[in-house]
């Protein structure tokens, strides 16, 4: 192949080789350009999608506000007090939802047929979560029980098992710290999610099965799904519902798109390792 040479302000450097020779040409290719469309830039459907649950549960969550605050009747007993329960008990709500979808998420890695670490991803960002609303369910149920109670906290048996739901998966999350290799790591924080779930509906039915301050169902019945509430007061416990959910939704997607990018980085920061090691290797060797 010949090769010419160019004489420039700072020496002489080689010019483009012509395909004169027996080499092949380069098979180097630059980059390719978007297009001018715009369509390599465009969002993916999942992004997408997942902006209109996170839009749609912000607007759920601030016309619960709204309704419940300025809309909704008084309770004939508990007065404005009530309007607190247009949150906490959807908040409540979601924390075993949390806790049902780790469970099942782990049950799905243990089970050989369906193991695969997604599960294991799942249930970390869904207990994460749930501890999350574990802590506002307890927050929220005790601004609550000030002026019903006149305590801000007593050992109720709903009380209790709430706070021993929090110890749980405080717990959980902690096993799911600890360093190892990842499919040892993903069975051991499934085995502990599914220890931890035990106390799950031990919390909710703690106020049929004992004496309770707190009052049992007052939204529907666990057993027969009687409703006790109606009207404008049932559509706005129901829109929080709903909106809460949206909430779990756009959470748990989002942390667990962080567990997956944090495992490529680690991915790739060792293959660039090794690669750094084997240059090194290749050095002492010349």
């Amino acid at each position: 192949m010949s090769l010419t040479t160019t004489t420039t302000e700072s020496g002489t450097t080689p010019a483009r080789a012509g395909r004169t020779g027996g080499e092949p040409p380069s098979t180097e290719r630059a980059a390719p350009k978007p297009h001018a469309s715009g369509r390599g830039r465009a969002r993916p459907l999942a992004d997408v999608a997942l902006s209109a649950v996170g839009a749609c549960a912000l607007v759920g969550v601030a016309v619960t506000v709204w309704l419940g605050l300025w809309v909704t009747p008084p309770d004939r007993f508990m007065g404005n007090l009530v309007r607190l329960l247009y949150i906490h008990p959807s908040i409540a709500w979601v924390m075993y939802i949390c806790y049902g979808v780790a469970f099942l998420s782990s049950l799905a890695f243990l089970w050989p047929r369906t193991r695969s670490l997604r599960f294991d991803k799942l249930a970390g960002a869904s207990s994460e979560v749930g501890v999350v609303f574990t802590g506002l369910t307890l927050v929220t149920g005790s601004i609550w029980g000030r002026p019903t109670w006149g305590t801000w906290w007593t050992w109720d048996p709903l009380l209790t098992t709430t706070a021993l739901l929090f110890v749980l998966y405080l717990g959980y999350l902690t096993v799911r710290r600890i360093p190892g290799e990842p499919e040892v790591c993903a069975r051991r924080s499934a085995i502990a999610a599914l220890v931890a779930f035990v106390d799950v509906p031990i919390c909710y039915f703690s106020v049929l099965w004992w004496r309770s301050l707190h009052q049992a169902p007052s939204i529907a019945d666990p057993v027969t799904g009687k409703t006790y509430i109606h009207g404008s007061m049932a559509w706005t416990l129901l829109l929080s519902f709903v909106s809460f959910t949206l909430v779990y939704v756009w959470l748990v997607a989002r942390r667990y798109r962080l567990f997956v990018l944090a495992e490529r980085e680690d991915d790739e920061g060792l293959a660039q390792a090794l690669a750094e090691r084997r240059a090194e290797s290749s050095q002492v060797r010349a």
